[in-house]
């Protein structure tokens, strides 16, 4: 069998660490009449549910992976225990022995996480006379039309080597390129191929990195050999009903609940690489809190740039954390902000009918298809077609303000990590927490406002929401309007500048 790994490249898994009590006791785990008796109001946070859970109202529930991107739940390869379901307990066969049902948080996470998902394995190569094409797979009789032209991506006979994410129908997909020089005349001095892996959630992806990695240059040495890849996927795969749907058994709400009261995004402890997003805002310096509001706003957001593609889908999955809300309630209404990572001239159709997406791509010709994009991002150059939009891409005092404190909570970070030997706090929390608070803070604000005896927005309120009252007007009339904050009334003291 193939050996688990849950280490890759330039990626640096955290568990979920336990919800502690102040005295650094674990909180114990409710009897179970407690937790079936605890009203599911809690909802995931808006934005990139990464860590898989079903964001729709009421918590976790056990749905069918539609694809949905951002909150697309993980299938996973075992049953849920019954009395994690909103079903009466067993009383003779469970109630007898509580023992045997308060299952600790740290074992029932480590347990969920690690449920293999993996639905196909596969080997793309180049031909110097056909062009891409699908060399291996597993199993045989899946669909995988289209794959070639993803886990290859177009211009990548320019790199060495190369990983891809992507979205192939209702699934999330890896694959690992590498480009190895050959005296050939018939492959033409080189040998190009991918390996790659599809899943119905992205979020553990990355645990395969490696093994891909080193497949694929396996794969270029010795062609043909598919023995390790059909062992791995006889290891990983999983557990699909005869419909080829994806079941998904959602993490026990009780299990959710607490998580997110103690880490807020666990879904980014287990999926974004060591310096992901800290690279992402040094790459787009204040230019972040433009595309900050555009993807708040839900905006289609469409980036281009020339291979290697791996670095440009952590900037996709950077994108979708930077809407994150978890204030319950909040952006239910809202489309959901889907990362579809890299796409290409095949995935025109599909991103026609989309109305919030983020996605990454290498051809050029994108740039025309402006029917299909709100936002076009070429290297650091942020810009827009529409013209209500257009303002937007100003920054606003209060988003310069914003900024300067976001890099000096930064250096205050750095000086205690260098001088105290802070290991436990990192640039990631902190930039994935900075939005969070702030997009937690408008939310929290608009709430009030509404909920008070005169809802008007005032300069003051917006002021409290971390906003400019001028420079920010367009953007929250944009934002009372997405999210549904109809009855609100805007005070006529915020003017345009």
């Amino acid at each position: 069998m193939v050996e688990r790994s849950d280490r890759a490249p330039l990626l640096d898994w955290e568990e979920v660490p336990t919800a502690e009590k102040p005295d650094g006791k674990a909180p114990a785990v409710p009897h179970v009449k407690e937790r079936l008796s605890i009203p599911p109001n809690n909802r995931a946070p808006s934005g990139c549910s990464g860590f898989g859970w079903s964001s729709g109202p009421g918590g976790p529930t056990r749905t069918v992976s539609n694809g949905d991107g951002c909150g697309a739940p993980p299938a996973t390869s075992g049953a849920p225990a019954a009395v994690d379901e909103a079903q009466p307990p067993d009383k003779d066969a469970h109630l007898s022995d509580p023992g045997a049902i308060e299952v600790s948080l740290e074992d029932r996470m480590v347990k969920w996480e690690e449920k293999d998902q993996i639905v196909s394995v596969f080997v793309v190569t180049f031909n110097t006379r056909t062009g891409n094409m699908l060399e291996w797979c597993l199993p045989k009789d899946i669909d995988l039309e289209g794959v070639e032209f993803k886990a290859i991506a177009s211009g990548s006979h320019r790199v060495t080597t190369d990983f891809i994410y992507f979205r192939k129908g209702s699934y999330f997909g890896l694959a690992c390129f590498a480009n190895m020089a050959v005296e050939s005349m018939e492959e033409r001095g080189a040998r190009m191929k991918s390996v790659g892996i599809l899943s119905p959630s992205y979020t553990l992806l990355y645990r395969y990195m490696s093994f891909l990695e080193h497949q694929v240059r396996l794969q270029l040495k010795s062609p043909g050999h598919y023995s390790p890849l059909e062992a791995f996927y006889e290891d990983k795969r999983a557990l699909l009903p005869p419909s080829g749907e994806a079941v998904v058994c959602a993490l026990p709400t009780s299990t959710w609940g607490a998580a997110i009261n103690h880490s807020m995004h666990p879904e980014m402890k287990i999926t974004h690489p060591a310096g992901c997003m800290s690279q992402f805002i040094r790459f787009f310096g204040e230019q972040i809190m433009v595309l900050w509001k555009l993807a708040l706003l839900r905006r289609r957001i469409l980036i281009f740039s020339p291979p290697p593609v791996g670095v440009v889908c952590y900037r996709v999955y950077c994108c979708c954390c930077l809407a994150n809300i978890s204030i319950p309630g909040v952006g239910v209404a809202v489309p959901e902000f889907r990362p579809f990572f890299y796409v290409n001239v095949a995935d025109i159709s599909a991103l026609e009918n989309e109305l919030s997406y983020v996605a990454c791509t290498t051809e050029k010709i994108f740039e025309e298809k402006k029917d299909l994009y709100d936002v076009y991002v070429d290297n650091q150059n942020v810009k827009t077609h529409r013209d209500g939009l257009k303002p937007l891409l100003r920054l606003s005092a209060a988003d310069r303000e914003k900024y300067r404190k976001l890099t000096e909570q930064r250096q205050m970070l750095l000086y205690s990590q260098e001088e105290n030997g802070d290991c436990v706090s990192s640039e990631e929390d902190l930039f994935i927490l900075f939005f969070l608070e702030q997009n937690n803070r408008i939310f929290q604000t608009l709430s009030e406002v509404a909920g008070s005896s005169d809802p008007t927005i005032t300069q003051e309120s917006v002021r409290a929401m971390g906003l400019d009252p001028h420079g920010d007007r367009l953007f929250l009339l944009h934002l009372l309007e997405i999210y549904g904050y109809d009855s609100l009334l805007v005070s006529e003291q915020l003017c345009c500048s």
